[in-house]
């Protein structure tokens, strides 16, 4: 039945099992399920063959560009030595509401020590979650808990919107004012 409607479409041809030609859209050739003889069967159209290849086996996940034989090739030694030599990095974060911040491991990913005002042991002593002391408060809690995870070293680096002052620097200066070692890297 396939024979017949693909005979009709590609140029009148009934196909045959003997019969080779399809078309002018004929290309491939395909190994025949029952018989196991080869066949020239046209590709399909809307068909994943033209998105898969050896590096790319799954459809549509093609990706123009050749495949670099050494990939920290323009990554420098700083780079890929700094996460071991300086593994928990300092996280802060502060919005109108509240002010959080946490120590992660780089390599791990894992958060090592976490404080913010949102929790409800520190939410009930404070006045206000955002200002200047709440910020010195998590800053000295952060620290208590670094302390005790083992962590006396982390790096901050602050993000591209933030500047290094007023929230950001009390809650940095009172980790450090509490025993933690914080490197800051200004870009």
């Amino acid at each position: 039945m396939l024979k017949h409607v693909l005979g009709k479409v590609l140029g009148g041809e009934v196909l045959s099992s003997s019969t080779r030609k399809l078309g002018p859209f004929s290309n491939a050739a395909i190994v025949g399920f029952h018989t196991g003889q080869a066949h020239n069967a046209p590709r399909s159209f809307f068909g994943v063959e033209d998105f898969v290849d050896d590096e790319n086996s799954r459809p549509y996940t093609f990706q123009k560009g050749k495949v670099s034989k050494n990939p920290n090739k323009n990554i420098s030694f700083k780079q890929r030595t700094q996460a071991f030599l300086e593994p928990f990095t300092l996280d802060v974060f502060i919005s109108k509401r509240f002010v959080s911040a946490s120590l992660t491991h780089r390599v791990t990913s894992k958060q090592v020590a976490v404080a913010g005002t949102n929790s409800k042991d520190i939410k009930a002593v404070l006045q206000s979650r955002s200002d200047i002391p709440a910020c010195l408060a998590i800053g000295r809690i952060l620290a208590e808990r670094a302390r005790e995870a083992d962590v006396y070293t982390a790096v901050y680096t602050p993000r591209e919107r933030d500047k290094f002052e007023g929230k950001i620097r009390a809650v940095v200066q009172s980790l450090i004012d509490n025993g933690i070692d914080v490197k800051v890297y200004l870009d």
